[in-house]
């Protein structure tokens, strides 16, 4: 088996049996990027010499025995909204480009303590707002099964980069379905886990009680082994949970039986592709074959959640994004008068069109007169959303559904019309406005030979269940991939 081919684990595994070194490995993912970069452009910043050194000393911690975990030695890249030290960190926007961070997030240390070979920082929709990776002030990603479509966004970048084996898994990271969306569309597997199980601290904050770090990557074993690297308690973030059962690899059996699985009718009505839902659904017919209990529901409220989620996102936003005023870091705009006509020009400059609808709508709902009849409504509306889920939970070990109500639309379909592209998130939103786990993995191709994704859905702290449905479902449906000479 090639390197590039090799899924993480199995990498991993190649190193520890000295079949394949550290320096091997970097040098044929750095060699794919080199040789596809320039037409798929799933990269911000790689750093090439900086992995090469990296290989070198992870090497030789393995063959002295202080790395000897599973991913030891792996290249992995990392999305654009996570600091890392000494390396630029610009969310895709113009106004951090220059942004050098003096510290590494949380996450990102979790994988170099666990010997992780950081390859470079993936483009992304400018501060996560976009579900297409158009809207980075950097240029678009390609969708490497087809370079007209988008890989979807935020976390296009990542997910495209997995596709084109530019790197061997990815983190990216979920407000609103920016890993599962990108992973549906590239064909790769993505997992949001639960609000808190990864610490946010060193994470670019878009919407802060939305926002979770999840892996991106070739298989459900990988999705398992990452996820217990990074899914640590942490002090510094207080929406850090300590967790105890983080042994996710546990959950890699193939056994069904008796799970009962639910299939909200309210994601298949209007809107939704034909041939998504036929993948969909036969998806939902293996795990019945397997012995799982399915059975259609009505999940209610699907139609107040995005209106609740862009109304929260969007306020948490205009927040969060005070900080970058050109005064302590990032862009500032070269000729101004006076301190306000400064900050002024340094953010009209700085920021790009999606980021100033968002803070606008933001700054508006959060208003004087306005804050009650829109932002106090649609945390209530929140509410309602999670108790939903909690009755569906009651009865249901996992919700089955689709992850977009498309495959990837051609490049510029979507950033004419906002609102189309706010309506692509309807079967993701709902999962973080509850702060639960969700998980994207391929089911299928459409007629243009664009992947499809399936989406489960778990209650609170339930990733292994998602785990174990996933991977028997996985089993089932027997290898999936890119054919690299066809599509690239």
């Amino acid at each position: 088996m090639k390197i590039l081919e090799m899924t993480a684990v199995e990498l991993g595994a190649a190193i520890k049996n000295k079949e394949v070194t550290v320096r091997e490995a970097a040098e044929a993912v750095l060699e794919q990027i080199e040789k596809q970069e320039e037409k798929l452009h799933c990269y911000v910043t790689v750093d090439r010499e900086g992995a090469l050194k990296q290989a070198e000393e992870v090497q030789k911690k393995i063959d002295a025995g202080e790395f000897s975990g599973p991913l030891a030695g792996v290249p992995v890249a990392i999305k654009d909204n996570m600091c890392t030290e000494g390396m630029l960190t610009t969310c895709s926007s113009r106004i951090l480009g220059n942004f050098v961070p003096t510290f590494s997030s949380e996450a990102v240390l979790n994988l170099q303590n666990a010997g992780a070979v950081i390859l470079g920082k993936t483009n992304m929709d400018e501060f996560a707002m976009g579900s297409t990776t158009e809207t980075s002030a950097f240029g678009v990603t390609r969708n490497p099964w087809n370079p007209e479509h988008v890989p979807g966004g935020s976390s296009g970048g990542s997910a495209a980069a997995v596709a084109a084996q530019e790197c061997f898994y990815a983190l990216g990271s979920d407000t609103g379905g920016s890993i599962r969306q990108p992973a549906s569309f590239c064909g790769v597997v993505g997992l949001k886990p639960t609000y808190g199980s990864v610490s946010r601290y060193g994470l670019i904050a878009y919407g802060s009680s939305l926002d979770q770090i999840g892996p991106l990557c070739k298989d459900v074993r990988d999705c398992a082994t990452i996820m217990e690297i990074i899914a640590t308690h942490d002090p510094k973030d207080s929406t850090s949970v300590e967790r105890q059962d983080t042994d996710f690899t546990a959950a890699l059996v193939e056994n069904v039986e008796g799970m009962r699985i639910g299939i909200p009718r309210d994601y298949f009505g209007e809107g939704l592709d034909p041939e998504v839902k036929s993948a969909v659904l036969n998806a939902a017919a293996v795990l019945k074959e397997k012995g799982a209990l399915v059975e259609e529901f009505d999940l209610s409220l699907v139609e107040y959640a995005i209106p609740a989620y862009y109304t929260i996102a969007a306020a948490e936003a205009s927040s969060n994004l005070e900080r970058f005023d050109g005064i302590k870091y990032g862009y500032r705009t070269a000729e101004y008068e006076g301190l306000h006509n400064m900050y002024k020009k340094s953010r009209s400059e700085g920021f790009g069109a999606e980021v100033k609808r968002r803070i606008m709508l933001g700054s508006f709902v959060l208003s004087s007169g306005y804050y009650d009849a829109y932002y106090l409504k649609a945390l209530r509306v929140k509410a309602l959303i999670k108790k939903a889920f909690d009755q569906a939970f009651e009865k249901y070990d996992v919700i089955l559904g689709p992850v977009a109500p498309t495959t990837a639309p051609k490049l510029g379909e979507s950033l004419s019309d906002p609102i189309k592209m706010y309506l692509g998130d309807i079967y993701t939103i709902s999962v973080n406005l509850a702060g639960l786990p969700g998980l994207s993995m391929p089911c299928g191709l459409d007629g243009k030979g664009l992947p499809i994704g399936v989406q489960l859905i778990g209650d609170c702290f339930q990733e292994k269940k998602l785990i174990q449905t996933a991977y028997t479902y996985e089993k089932a449906r027997g290898a999936f991939g890119r054919k690299e000479e066809e599509n690239v």
